[in-house]
């Protein structure tokens, strides 16, 4: 059953276009809808889409229109997201999902009341090298976690900024942690289970923006294992790098900046007993596509099946939890409980536009 999308904003728009067509028997893009022009022209006549608009309204009411894949600037998300569930419409959303623990949680309000479904983008995920550490953690081979690392050291310069909505507080959300961390941060909780707390510094010293663009984190799992992450806009060699120390096995990501989740990762038991079952659990492995393609196949089963999505809102919220605890850590300088809640001081708002930039422009002149 081919399902029809409506992608909204072509900017990365265009990524998940290009990985619908990777599934023409599952997903068909019949409209896009952007507030430019020249991008809206120029994406339609690349992928013969007619349906061209700059009004999300217009895409609303389109009744063939299944899937409304919402790819705009963060702080439209929650907007975007309740008109199309109120529509009966399924959502894709790019990261970040909202703008905060309470914004998730009008969105798991708002899902329960329509027929559509909210499939939040944490596309890293889909790989065969991170596909396969996952298999072998929950057959139980890897045994019980220890600790994890996790890099991401990417490059934006003063180009990357030339946008009216990247690098504000009021609409991108965030910095290195909302926009680029929170992809290798997912993957950390996708493999060793969730945050319990977390202590981190950040700072801003590789381009003249509002929000942080150099973090470093130091958290405890709920599994009792630990892990440390650093995260950084100014690395002139860019790579994102994921190290898993468990009781049986230990994992190393590639090292491909934006594509962790591939091949090669390293896989190194602790015994030739270990390796024996590592072997046997690979009998019959089925090669898992990378990215948005490896994401968008078993997205289409929970759609036509009913079955669980394969990245929920649960997902998200752990997510914004996590961005939560880090900004409080930051502006606190204490380590902070991923306990989100209405009593929580940033359960409204992680932001921290007003006292937080302070302590980031301080921490940058040092």
């Amino acid at each position: 059953m081919i399902k029809n999308v409506a992608v909204v904003g072509c900017g990365i728009g265009r990524t998940h276009i290009v990985s619908y067509a990777a599934h023409p028997d599952k997903f068909r893009v019949v409209a896009i809808c952007d507030l430019n022009d020249e991008r809206l022209a120029s994406i339609g006549d690349e992928f013969g889409i007619e349906r061209r608009t700059k009004d999300f309204g217009e895409v609303l009411r389109m009744e063939d229109v299944d899937i409304v894949d919402v790819c705009t600037p963060p702080a439209v998300h929650l907007e975007q997201i309740l008109a199309a569930l109120a529509a009966g419409k399924n959502v894709v959303c790019e990261k970040p999902l909202v703008g905060s623990v309470a914004d998730v949680d009008k969105v798991i309000a708002a899902e329960k009341q329509s027929k559509g479904r909210v499939l939040p983008i944490f596309q890293y995920r889909y790989g065969n090298g991170i596909m396969k550490a996952k298999h072998l953690i929950d057959q139980g081979i890897a045994g019980k976690p220890y600790l994890a690392s996790v890099e991401v050291f990417w490059k934006r310069t003063a180009k990357y900024y030339d946008n009216p909505w990247r690098g504000r507080w009021e609409t991108e959300l965030g910095g290195v942690l909302v926009t680029h961390a929170i992809h290798l941060h997912d993957l950390l909780t996708f493999i060793m289970g969730p945050v319990k707390s977390v202590f981190a510094r950040a700072t801003t010293r590789v381009n003249d923006i509002e929000v942080e663009d150099c973090v470093v984190g130091s958290l405890e799992l709920q599994s009792g294992a630990l892990a440390s992450t650093a995260a950084t806009l100014g690395s002139q060699d860019e790579i994102s790098r994921l190290r898993f120390c468990f009781e049986n096995v230990t994992f190393e990501s590639c090292q491909k900046p934006y594509a962790p989740g591939d091949d090669p990762w390293k896989i190194i038991p602790a015994s030739p007993e270990v390796q024996a079952k590592i072997d046997r659990a690979f009998e019959g492995w089925n090669f898992v596509p990378t990215r948005f393609e490896g994401l968008f196949a078993p997205y289409h089963e929970a759609l036509v099946t009913g079955g669980e999505l394969p990245i929920t809102l649960a997902d998200a919220r752990r997510s914004l939890e996590l961005l939560t605890a880090f900004y409080q850590s930051i502006e606190t300088e204490r380590p902070q409980t991923l306990q989100v809640g209405p009593d929580h001081p940033r359960y409204a708002n992680w932001s921290l536009a007003n006292k937080g930039a302070d302590i980031l422009r301080y921490a940058a002149r040092a």
